[in-house]
């Protein structure tokens, strides 16, 4: 049964989620909310390596709100694509980490789940390291988590949260056309007037 905490996790996220896509650095504050609602909430239905993920999402959210604000030289930070070296190392070294992290939740906790709720975790963390650096990049990373993350929190009858994250699946498509036409423009305003 979908209670109040749900309900207001998934709502904050939800206007987070969308505010990303749009390009807007009010992502980033909403983002801190609904991320620490759905820390208890994770933590309530032992999906512990979610709730270490909400934790980081707290942290990196502070960063990457300066990050887009100030980006690197005090203007905002462009939309940009990722290199072709850091993709080609990102695949293999979240691979390991679930691995292991998944391990040790299964050996170490009652997690549920350990290796998929790993995977959560680990390739969250990898979109938000290249949202955070307005990368391109980040949305085909959120499509791998999401399409991962419904059928978990389905299973634990988390069936709000699962269908949000079929809408974070549908905007990560959108988002991802949208950037692509952003870096375009950007590209060209710069050819332009440099």
């Amino acid at each position: 049964m979908t209670g109040p905490l749900e309900l207001a996790a998934n709502a904050f996220t939800a206007v987070a989620i969308v505010l990303a896509g749009r390009n807007s650095v009010h992502t980033w504050w909403t983002g801190i909310v609904g991320c620490t609602l759905f820390g208890v909430l994770f933590a309530q239905n032992r999906l512990y390596a979610d709730v270490l993920l909400q934790v980081f999402f707290v942290a990196t959210s502070v960063l990457g709100w300066w990050r887009w604000l100030r980006g690197d030289h005090g203007a905002p930070l462009p939309i940009t694509h990722a290199g072709l070296r850091t993709l080609l190392w990102l695949a293999p070294a979240g691979i390991a980490a679930t691995a292991a992290y998944g391990a040790l939740l299964h050996h170490y906790t009652n997690a549920y789940a350990p290796f998929v709720d790993s995977a959560v975790l680990v390739f969250s963390v990898i979109a938000q390291l290249l949202m955070m650096q307005r990368r391109i990049e980040n949305w085909p990373v959120w499509l791998l988590v999401n399409t991962v993350a419904v059928p978990l929190y389905y299973s634990r009858e988390l069936y709000l949260t699962s269908a949000l994250y079929v809408g974070f699946w549908i905007n990560a498509i959108v988002s991802w056309i949208w950037w692509r036409k952003l870096a375009r423009r950007e590209a060209a305003t710069t050819a332009v007037t440099g």
